[in-house]
C-alpha cells in the first residue's frame, strides 16, 4: 500500500517525502558504495519524491558511469537518497534510503522484506552468495 512517508539526514537540513509502497519490497547491494555506506534501498518514480528542504546543503557525488547522483548532507554526511535513470528499466527513478524515513519503527523495519543485488559483479539478476552482513 502507498503510504506518504517523511524523511530526513542526520541533522534535519534536508528533508523530503516521498509515496513509497515498502510492502513491494527494498532492496541491499554490494556494490563498492553500497557495501560502504550499508545503504538500504526503495525505488521510487520522479513524481513520488519531494524535496521540502535542504536542496542548497545537498552534494552530489558520481562514479563511474556517472548515471546515479548520489545525494549526501555538506553538514551530517548522511544520503537520504540517490537518483539516476535505470537504462535496463528506462526511465528515471530515486532511491530513498530507508534508514532515513522518519517515524518508521524498528519492528515495521524488521518486517520489509529485502531483495539483494549483486551490483559488485554487475550481476544484478543474482544475488550475491553471501547476505548476511548486507
Amino acid at each position: 500500500m502507498i503510504r506518504n512517508y517523511q524523511g530526513s539526514c542526520h541533522c534535519g537540513k534536508v528533508r523530503f517525502e516521498a509515496d513509497i509502497d515498502l510492502d513491494a519490497g527494498t532492496g541491499k547491494c554490494n556494490c563498492s558504495i553500497c557495501s560502504k555506506v550499508r545503504l538500504w534501498g526503495v525505488v521510487v518514480r520522479p513524481n513520488a519524491f519531494r524535496l521540502l528542504a535542504g536542496e542548497a546543503n545537498l552534494s552530489d557525488y558520481q562514479y563511474g558511469s556517472s548515471k546515479t547522483h548520489h545525494r549526501f548532507c555538506q553538514t551530517c554526511g548522511v544520503q537520504p537518497f540517490w537518483h539516476g535513470y535505470s537504462v535496463e528499466k528506462d526511465r528515471p527513478f530515486y532511491t530513498i534510503n530507508v534508514a532515513c524515513l522518519d517515524h518508521v519503527t524498528d519492528e515495521e523495519l524488521a518486517h520489509l522484506s529485502v531483495c539483494y543485488y549483486d551490483g559488485r559483479n554487475n550481476n544484478w539478476q543474482s544475488p550475491p552468495t553471501v547476505t548476511r552482513h548486507l
